[in-house]
C-alpha cells in the first residue's frame, strides 16, 4: 500500500495477530497510549475492528512492516474517531518497544499524511495523544502539526486527557 525508505504499511491480516499481540498486550507500550495492555480478546477484537474499517472506509490502522527484515514493527494508519461531538480524521500510531526513539512512527505518520492528502483528499488530519506521551507528541510535531486543543476521554471506565493535534493540506 505505502513504502518508505525503511517501511512498508499494508492493510492487517489475521497472520499478524502475533506480531500485534507484541504491541497491545505490552504493559508498558500500552500505558503510554491507554492506561494498561490489552488481553489476548481485546487484541482480536481491536483487529477485527480494524479489518471491518478496510471493509467499511478503505482505511484503519495499517501493519508497519520493516523492510529488512520482513517483520511487522508497529501500526500506524487512519482511522475516524469521534472528538467533540464530531468525526476526525486521526492519523495514529503503536510500536513495539524495541522500537521507540528510531524514527519509525514519525516516518510512518508522515507517509499516512500523505497518504490521507494525496489518495484521500483530505483537507486536514489528525493525532490524538495522551497528555502524558511526550514521545507521541513529538511525532506529531515532526508531523508538522501543531496541538489545537484538550478534552478528557474515558476509555476503559478510565478518565484520560488528551490533546488534539492537527495539521493542513497546504
Amino acid at each position: 500500500m505505502i513504502e518508505t525508505k525503511r517501511l512498508i504499511i499494508r492493510e492487517m491480516v489475521q497472520s499478524d495477530y502475533d506480531a500485534l499481540c507484541k504491541i497491545l498486550c505490552d504493559e508498558e507500550v500500552m500505558r503510554a497510549a491507554y492506561e494498561s495492555a490489552f488481553n489476548l480478546e481485546e487484541a482480536q477484537n481491536w483487529l477485527n475492528r480494524h479489518l471491518k474499517r478496510y471493509e467499511e472506509y478503505g482505511f484503519g490502522l495499517w501493519a508497519v512492516v520493516l523492510k529488512e527484515t520482513n517483520e511487522m514493527i508497529g501500526q500506524c494508519g487512519l482511522t475516524m474517531q469521534g472528538w467533540r461531538e464530531k468525526e476526525i480524521l486521526e492519523i495514529g500510531f503503536l510500536f513495539q518497544k524495541a522500537y521507540w526513539h528510531k524514527g519509525y512512527a514519525s516516518e510512518a505518520a508522515i507517509a499516512c499524511k500523505e497518504y490521507a492528502f494525496s489518495v484521500l483528499n483530505a483537507n486536514r488530519v489528525y493525532s490524538i495523544i495522551r497528555d502524558t506521551n511526550m514521545a507521541a507528541q513529538e511525532v506529531a510535531v515532526r508531523n508538522g502539526m501543531n496541538n489545537i486543543d484538550k478534552d478528557t476521554k474515558n476509555f476503559r471506565n478510565i478518565d484520560m486527557e488528551f490533546l488534539l493535534y492537527s495539521v493542513e493540506r497546504t
